[in-house]
């Protein structure tokens, strides 16, 4: 999971011969994340098969992929029904959740077939650690991951505390708070009809 050098700076750590802040030195950088799940992904195989199951992922990575690097993606890395994007900027992160949804309802309207999915997507953005598949180990990315796989519902796009304080001065976007049992808060966005 982690390159050999990680693995040898964290035993160094753990011996105490390197200390936390040179390994956050080290390792750490600011990135906004954008995790996004497919829904369906589960009934999908059981109703109509594997393949079709495969089919849909496929379809949403081939309008993903244009849409994630126009808006300036660092990283795009596919696991399963998972797409994780690192940008620079929260507000090319919340662009491009904006722009997935707006497609995925574009081609759901022209094609009418199950092979499209709505996607459900979470944001974060601060200091994670460069380590792993993603780039991105850390609370963001456990926040980001948890809004985008869990809670989000299909074609809802929810921001962690940080990623929301990165874009809330933003007037074409819709703000709300959402109040339930996470441990962590986290804001729903909705962009403005000026924007779709």
């Amino acid at each position: 999971m982690w390159t050999e050098p990680v693995y040898r700076d964290l035993l160094a750590v753990e011996r105490g011969k390197l200390d936390v802040d040179s390994f956050r030195q080290r390792y750490m950088h600011r990135k906004a994340i954008l995790v996004l799940d497919i829904t369906g992904f589960t009934e999908t195989g059981m109703e109509l098969g594997e393949i079709q199951s495969f089919l849909r992922i496929l379809n949403i990575h081939k309008l993903c992929d244009p849409v994630l690097r126009s808006h300036d993606a660092t990283l795009v890395r596919a696991f399963a029904d998972d797409l994780v994007a690192l940008f620079d900027d929260p507000n090319s992160a919340l662009n491009a959740a904006f722009a997935i949804h707006d497609r995925v309802e574009l081609l759901k309207s022209s094609r009418h077939d199950l092979l499209v999915a709505p996607c459900c997507i979470g944001v974060g953005y601060g200091d994670v650690f460069a380590i792993g598949p993603n780039l991105a180990m850390g609370n963001e990315m456990n926040q980001a991951s948890k809004l985008g796989e869990d809670t989000a519902t299909a074609g809802e796009t929810l921001l962690t505390a940080n990623a929301y304080r990165g874009v809330r001065e933003r007037a074409d976007v819709h703000f709300a708070p959402i109040n339930d049992v996470l441990p962590f808060s986290y804001v729903r966005a909705t962009a403005s009809a000026s924007m779709i």
